[in-house]
């Protein structure tokens, strides 16, 4: 799970991808199972919740069969009647504001793994509200250019051209910025072209970073975001530590 849109995060969230694929295509066919329910129905044309996810589903490489089952799964058993979504805050080591996004069938269970995460590791669960409003919920799509082939005044061209609202090089990675409700339309546009897609969908981006100068601060924050990463209830974790290339 990334916690900001800086690629650093996002590259850790792909090597968890590739190190623990079967947990994280789990996880997005249970997120699957509630945009079925809760966004109207099993066609991305007619539900945007939906859409989003398959987005987010295609950019971690997950199977278009895997895909489909987990659709029709949803649509033949009522799935995701039992799950909800639940988001918690609260800081970590340093004060490090940190957001944390679940789908669960069992409230008590995801408040306990979670509060224990943030108290095993010097933080503390706090309030709804606590920390979220130094955060904006945005789109965020990261496009491959490890060999160096796009120019930047090509992929500003089609991102702009897509309805994105703002593109900025981040190392050998695009990101791209748009709206929540478009990251899913912008990121079919961009895949239409060619681009490769290494990460889509909507995220809680901060207002602003803190940097851990102290080792046992940032020893840490990793361990309580590695427990937030193996919760089969966490869907998400945004934060706003910024991490050291």
């Amino acid at each position: 799970m990334s916690g900001h849109s800086k690629w650093h995060n996002i590259q850790k969230t792909k090597g968890a991808q590739d190190a623990k694929r079967a947990q994280i295509f789990t996880k997005i066919a249970k997120e699957i199972s509630v945009a079925v329910k809760e966004g109207g129905g099993g066609s991305p044309d007619t539900n945007a919740r939906l859409a989003t996810v398959i987005t987010k589903a295609k950019a971690a490489n997950m199977p278009n069969d895997n895909i489909k089952r987990a659709i029709d799964k949803a649509m033949g058993s009522g799935g995701g009647d039992n799950i909800e979504t639940i988001v918690y805050e609260g800081y970590g080591p340093g004060g490090v504001a940190i957001i944390v996004e679940t789908l669960t069938d069992n409230r008590n269970r995801t408040a306990s793994n979670v509060r224990h995460a943030f108290d095993k590791h010097g933080g503390n669960m706090g309030t709804t509200g606590c920390v979220s409003w130094s955060f904006e919920r945005k789109g965020i799509i990261v496009v491959n250019n490890e060999d160096g082939d796009i120019g930047d005044e090509q992929i500003f061209e089609d991102a702009l051209e897509a309805g994105a609202e703002d593109v900025s090089r981040e190392g050998d990675v695009f990101e791209i910025v748009t709206s929540p409700d478009d990251v899913s339309a912008v990121a079919e546009y961009l895949d239409s072209k060619g681009y490769s897609l290494l990460s889509a969908q909507a995220e809680m981006v901060p207002d602003n970073f803190i940097k851990l100068d102290d080792e046992e601060g940032i020893k840490n924050i990793q361990k309580m975001l590695d427990m937030f990463d193996d919760d089969e209830d966490v869907q998400d974790v945004w934060h706003n530590w910024e991490e050291e290339n």
